[in-house]
């Protein structure tokens, strides 16, 4: 059985992973260990301290010893905060430690958005607008075009944690723009596992948010691919090419 272990910080959304783990199917276990989060602010200097490497690899040893065989720091903000270059500095060092793949939240929406051969994205963030621009800012590295960025303004993972379907509709609607070709919901303490078709059907494109892509890219480091459209439209059918 295929096992990808995941360094989630703190505790807001983690039980999206089980639920996704029952909606895979079985085949692939998907352990999560829990980081130290220091101070739990949307806010950079917060967020570079979150992404340290110290407190990432405290997890690692929980990781290996539940089998995992490929890594992903579940986090999108305190990943990108550390720019385009840092973001993959961060990765080489989450790799080295564990002797394992690694990557993480950011470089997952970079890769999902490529695999659904889409050009333009909005973002629709929880975060305050300074920490989304720097979202931006990662995408544009990667060669995507941001049509908008929104942000909500929200400081804490645990408020953002208390959202349900009605404030995730909201937040994709509002963050939506009639150029962008998919809708991105960039924080890992958002609730999405179970909101994943309605949200595609209210906006009529595909919706990627960050447990569902962080997923998505661990069964990548693994090279396995699985169908499950429950999903949303990354996981309806074969991944294209770059």
């Amino acid at each position: 059985m295929a096992t990808v272990g995941f360094l989630y910080p703190g505790y807001s959304a983690e039980d999206d992973y089980p639920r996704i783990e029952s909606l895979l199917g079985g085949g692939v276990r998907l352990p999560l260990v829990h980081t130290d989060i220091g101070e739990d602010a949307h806010r950079v200097d917060a967020l570079l301290e979150m992404g340290s490497a110290a407190r990432l690899a405290a997890g690692v040893a929980d990781l290996k010893d539940q089998g995992a065989e490929a890594v992903v720091w579940a986090c999108t903000s305190a990943s990108f905060v550390f720019g385009w270059e840092g973001a993959h500095e961060q990765v080489r060092e989450l790799s080295a430690t564990a002797g394992l793949p690694a990557s993480s939240t950011s470089f997952a929406f970079a890769r999902a958005v490529q695999a659904l051969g889409a050009e333009r994205v909005a973002i629709a963030a929880t975060y305050p607008e300074d920490v989304a621009e720097h979202f931006h800012a990662f995408l544009k590295s990667s060669g995507t075009e941001v049509v908008q960025t929104r942000g909500s303004g929200i400081i804490t993972a645990a408020e953002v944690g208390t959202w349900g379907l009605e404030e995730v509709l909201h937040l994709a609607r509002t963050g939506d723009h009639p150029d962008a070709e998919v809708v991105l919901l960039p924080d890992t303490a958002l609730h999405t596992a179970a909101y994943l078709p309605a949200v595609e059907e209210a906006l009529r494109k595909p919706v990627l948010t960050a447990n569902q892509v962080t997923v998505w890219e661990g069964l990548r480091l693994l090279d396995r691919e699985i169908v499950r459209p429950e999903l949303g439209t990354l996981f309806a059918g074969p991944r294209r090419e770059e």
